[in-house]
């Protein structure tokens, strides 16, 4: 009997064993994939702490290893507890394939890349870019020279800090931000005004910024210059006036007597005070112009004349845009770079497309040898006198990228099923929909979107033919990539119970396949009803009731009222419409681990085989024979209870916890049996 009743048991072993790993097998048949947790340039203040954050999906435990450059700087297992082996107590591996750098110093300013490997797959891998900075002080600006004298072939001024760099240096003069041009030269720390005028006189700025700090240091240049006779001026002293700013033009001469002054623009005389001067409020561009100063002296009539010139600037509103697009009915790519209004109009130019062709405000140029392009920043190359910048657009074919699926259910309980292929490319891909070898087109069926990124399913069922792999390829002139998306039916793949100290609320969290079709979850409990104020009164619910009903959008849900003395019996069931999926395993909560529903139903069904047993033994204790040594023969109802035993071992959930098995005395002992039969006895 004790043979026959392990030969079972083994059998069973064998049976659950090789179940278990073909579902681990099942659920193992996955690519490895990583992606930064968050973003790619990371900026860190020095002697802070810093993570690389890295998220994997497709193996429990890949090999992780992190560069610096090309430098191996650490590397490790995830999920192994061996020590990783690390360039220095700098670097912190993280169990879940990240990098910290603890207390980070300036010399660790690099470019990082973490690759992670899958036996039998190829490594994947994820790059950043660490930048550190340290704050910046004691901003001091100087000159070259003592003194700014007009006509000098160049003036520097430069600047120091104690501590700290810059991220961006901008120098500005008077309020307005310099570039480098014919009469600017800014690099390093330093700038060079070349051929100083007097038009130079005014205040300079140098506005130092980095990611944890910014300092602004001024300083007041004059240029000296003169005299000269007459002297006109224009205040304030610029080369340049910007739309809406007011000026005052002045005129004066050594004479006897003093000579009087008018002012005259484009032959046309104009408002002139007794001083001499002319203010000009708001100034347009049309305004721009030469101004005559016509100075007489009225004894002996000798008339002076003497021109100024006043130029005004508005800027272009904005900035220039940078866009490209593909030309119809070809390979070829347009590019385009906008910067609109301003005066004079701003000149734009593709330097890096073609060195001579350039236009203004709006100016494109089509390129038909794109293959060498995919890829590649073209800048586009924008001044105006008060501004130079630029813009720049990177032509790109469609890279890999992962399909999301959302799932929306109406008010007459019809699914709605919507893939985004969304291929990041530039100009922007356009996607073809494939199912089953045909191409999709918009109908009653299925609509895809204006810009082809998203195909909407109607009347989705998730019983039907509905449930297939759905193909999108995403194309430019530049290239094209294919994803499949196999839609599943509502499914769960794990879930948790965690429960609250005072043992009154459980927290049920779940997870689902990323292309899983679910409109909702039922949140089912067996046991005794949830009490509340107004309901004290608990009755038990002997099978699974639906308590809560969640969107799906949920992955976790509180439920309050429990009492800590009751044993209860919770699971999630999926939906996708009307159709439910299989619920999740069962998740217990009580005061001790006890049989499962299964195992119980088993206990149940092998208690009167066990009765059975009991009578035959005390039948040959009562009964007895001669022989001092008998022997018993396997009665069929001892069979029974190893069968029933069997049945529920094969039907239990989970194994039972361990009871304490109690024996009443006895005046005589009683034969020696099966202890499996025993345990079936006692319970």
């Amino acid at each position: 009997m004790k043979s026959l009743w392990c030969g079972i048991i083994n059998t069973n072993c064998i049976s659950l064993s090789i179940v278990f790993v073909l579902k681990n097998l099942k659920g193992n048949l996955c690519y490895l994939t990583v992606s930064p947790a968050g973003p790619v340039s990371v900026e860190a203040l020095v002697g802070t702490n810093v993570t690389l954050g890295v998220s994997h999906a497709g193996a429990s435990q890949p090999e992780v290893m992190w560069f610096m450059g090309s430098r191996l700087i650490a590397k490790w297992t995830v999920g192994d507890d061996s020590l990783p082996n690390v360039a220095s107590n700098i670097l912190k591996p993280e169990q879940d394939g990240s990098l910290t750098f603890i207390n980070v110093p300036l010399s660790y300013n690099s470019t990082y890349t973490v690759e992670m490997t899958k036996i039998g797959e190829a490594k994947v891998s994820a790059t950043f870019d660490l930048f550190v900075y340290d704050i910046i002080m004691n901003v001091s600006l100087h000159t070259a020279s003592d003194d700014a004298v007009e006509g000098e072939v160049k003036f520097t001024l430069y600047y120091s800090t104690m501590r700290g760099e810059a991220k961006e240096v901008r120098w500005l003069f008077n309020g307005l931000q310099l570039k480098n041009g014919s009469h600017y030269s800014i690099g390093g720390k330093k700038l060079t005004i070349n051929q100083l005028s007097r038009n130079d006189t005014g205040r300079y700025t140098v506005l130092l910024t980095n990611p944890f700090s910014s300092e602004t240091h001024h300083r007041n240049v004059t240029v000296l210059y003169g005299p000269d006779l007459p002297v006109l001026k224009v205040s304030p002293t610029k080369a340049v006036f910007v739309s809406g700013e007011s000026l005052f033009l002045s005129c004066q001469a050594e004479g006897e007597p003093a000579p009087s002054t008018s002012w005259f623009f484009n032959g046309e005389s104009i408002a002139t005070s007794p001083a001499g001067t002319v203010h000009l409020n708001n100034v347009k561009t049309s305004q721009s112009g030469v101004y005559t100063c016509v100075m007489v002296n009225t004894r002996t009539e000798v008339t002076l004349e003497r021109n100024v010139t006043v130029i005004v600037y508005e800027p272009p509103s904005g900035g220039p845009l940078c866009s490209v697009q593909a030309v119809n009915g070809s390979a070829a790519l347009q590019f385009l770079c906008l910067w609109p209004g301003g005066a004079p109009e701003a000149q734009v130019s593709f330097p890096g497309l073609s060195y001579n062709a350039s236009g203004y405000s709006n100016y494109s140029i089509t390129i038909n040898d794109i293959q060498r392009l995919n890829g590649q920043e073209i800048i586009c190359k924008a001044e105006h006198p008060l501004n130079q910048t630029q813009c720049s657009v990177i032509p790109r074919g469609p890279v890999d990228f992962l399909p999301v699926v959302l799932t929306s259910m109406s008010e007459d309980e019809r699914t709605m099923v919507v893939i985004h292929c969304s291929a990041e490319a530039t100009p922007e891909a356009l996607v073809l929909w494939i199912k089953n070898g045909e191409h999709l087109q918009t109908g009653s069926k299925y609509q895809i979107s204006t810009n082809t990124a998203q195909l909407f399913i109607h009347d989705f069922n998730a019983t039907s033919t509905d449930l297939d792999t759905y193909t999108c390829t995403a194309t430019n002139p530049l290239g094209n990539t294919t994803v499949d998306t196999t839609l599943l039916g509502p499914q769960i793949s794990n879930s948790s119970v965690f429960l609250s100290d005072d043992q009154t609320e459980v927290t049920l969290t779940w997870h689902v396949p990323l292309t899983s079709v679910i409109t909702g979850f039922d949140i089912q409990m067996k046991g005794p009803e949830l009490s509340s104020p107004s309901q004290p009164k608990r009755n038990i619910m002997s099978d699974f009731c639906t308590i809560k009903v969640m969107p799906a959008s949920a992955g976790n849900t509180t439920v309050s009222g429990l009492d800590p003395k009751s044993t209860y019996y919770f699971r999630i069931v999926p939906k996708a419409g009307r159709t439910a999926g299989e619920p999740s395993e069962q998740l217990r909560i009580g005061p001790a681990a006890g049989l499962s529903g299964a195992a119980i139903a088993g206990l149940a069904a092998g208690l009167p085989c066990a009765v059975l047993v009991l009578l035959v033994v005390l039948g040959f204790i009562c009964c007895g024979t001669r022989d001092r040594s008998p022997r018993y023969p396997v009665s069929r109802a001892v069979e029974k209870v190893v069968i029933c035993r069997s049945t529920l071992l094969r039907g239990r959930l989970k194994p039972p916890p361990e009871y304490r098995l109690h024996q009443t005395e006895r005046s005589g002992p009683l034969p020696s049996v099966n202890s499996g039969v025993r345990m079936a006895t006692t319970v």
